[in-house]
């Protein structure tokens, strides 16, 4: 019976992944013991095929898909794209584990191509994605919101959207149903009051 090393040595992964990807690859790091795929979006789904199929690399399993916004990222002073998608890859066969991102173009309608033809397990992360960034998912077969309703306006994980929202819903008597209506609470900044006793710390 043959068993496989308990991990690879991420300097010897992040080697195979640059050899693997070529000219894909715009960065590959490594840090914290890490290795961190960065790619254009138009290399998207090409980098994410060759990760899964190439000798050494060989990610059977996508473990998670996420949109980001770095609106706000170092408190403003970040310049580059606003929004980046990011994968979390798994090689069962060789226990090996990989993280690939890609920052897009356009801030106002971000796009790029869906890998959900590569793993099954991207159609949900995807869908969440779309629904809590507004991040489109070109080739998706059924991108639809998944976590809010049907009539919810805007996406609720961007940085500039309000954290109580645009509208609210309540059930209304008189009509016998739910209905929307602009938001009534008021928005508001609240500094905790701190109290302390007599000799806290035992300061006089």
């Amino acid at each position: 019976m043959t068993t496989t090393p308990f991990a690879i040595d991420p300097q010897a992964l992040q080697h195979t992944v640059t050899e693997a990807l070529g000219a894909l690859a715009k960065r590959v790091d490594l840090r914290l013991g890490e290795v961190t795929v960065t790619v254009a979006p138009t290399d998207w789904h090409a980098a994410a095929k060759a990760l899964r199929d190439a000798p050494g690399c060989q990610f059977e399993q996508l473990i998670d898909l996420a949109g980001l916004d770095y609106a706000d990222y170092g408190n403003g002073g970040w310049e580059g794209q606003r929004f980046c998608v990011t994968l979390h890859l798994l090689s069962v066969s060789l226990n090996q584990r990989l993280r690939l991102k890609t920052f897009l173009v356009d801030d106002e309608l971000p796009a790029v191509d869906s890998v959900n033809d590569l793993w099954n397990a991207a159609n949900w992360f995807e869908r969440e994605a779309f629904d809590l960034y507004g991040i489109v998912f070109e080739g998706h077969p059924d991108l639809r919101r998944i976590l809010t309703d049907y009539g919810f306006i805007g996406h609720p994980f961007r940085k500039d959207f309000p954290t109580s929202g645009h509208v609210e819903m309540r059930y209304d008597a008189e009509r016998q149903r739910v209905i929307y209506q602009p938001v009534t609470i008021e928005p508001r900044e609240i500094t905790p009051r701190i109290i302390r006793e007599d000799n806290y710390g035992g300061l006089q």
